[in-house]
């Protein structure tokens, strides 16, 4: 059994590449009133959709989390999804 320089066996962690931002690509702006957009960054369960997983930059999802938190403030979207 082979061990690798740092002690572990196997060959590590595959790593891919980030995805770049879609708000920053198509310069669109985010508006807490576009109700189909921000269902997108939403799971079922009504939560926002971390950055990692989304591919927004860190500007864009403060952004999309602010728009968000706005449009169930004024019940465009809820804040959480029926059982």
């Amino acid at each position: 059994m082979e061990l690798s320089n740092d002690g572990e066996r196997g060959g590590g962690r595959m790593f891919q590449r980030r995805r770049p931002c879609r708000f920053c690509l198509d310069k669109a702006p985010i508006d807490f009133k576009d109700a189909g957009l921000l269902r997108n960054f939403l799971t079922e369960r009504g939560r926002i959709v971390p950055r990692r997983i989304s591919g927004n930059c860190m500007h864009h999802q403060r952004e999309l989390a602010v728009a968000v938190k706005r449009a169930r403030h004024i019940a465009i979207i809820c804040f959480a999804e029926e059982r």
